[in-house]
């Protein structure tokens, strides 16, 4: 375990679960073991979202199943509620920082949304993100999987989309 790596578990919950994205839920459930810092993140929708004013989508309203973990995440990992794509807040890189943390290990879903974003938001902040292809997913379907990954090589660099 590097102690100077941490693992973000991007929305894989309840809602997001398709036959596309089915096997993430086991898959990061095992991957957990190898980080000492693990952070999960829950998307919710409330109703006065961007999402719902600008895209009509109305899933994910807080306290419906939809939004519950779709894994277990360790005892000690930090759990946090966002309403917007990333998972970058201040609140999060000044954990990171506390932790001593300059590479950051993602999966999750959705590989063209949530995750790319993210990802973007940390390489801009100055940590490494490392996004672990075979642990992401989205509920577009492959083909939003495979751009969100064009995307993320073009954005963040080859060597960091592992």
């Amino acid at each position: 375990m590097d102690p100077t790596r941490a693992l973000i578990v991007i929305d894989v919950q309840k809602g997001f679960i398709t036959d596309d994205t089915a096997l993430i839920p086991g898959a990061v459930q095992a991957l957990q073991a190898d980080y000492g810092h693990v952070i999960a993140t829950r998307f919710l929708n409330p109703s006065v979202s961007q999402h719902r004013k600008l895209i009509g989508w109305e899933r994910f309203t807080p306290g419906t199943e939809e939004v519950e973990l779709a894994f277990s995440p360790p005892e000690d990992a930090w759990v946090y509620d966002k309403t917007t794509y990333t998972a970058v807040t201040p609140a999060l890189l000044e954990r990171l920082d506390q932790w001593g943390i300059n590479t950051v290990d993602l999966c999750g879903i959705a590989t063209d949304g949530c995750v790319l974003k993210t990802a973007v938001d940390l390489f801009e902040a100055g940590l490494r993100p490392r996004v672990l292809s075979q642990y992401c997913a989205s509920h577009g379907g492959p083909d939003c999987h495979q751009a969100g990954l064009t995307l993320l090589r073009r954005f963040i660099g080859e060597r960091q989309v592992v």
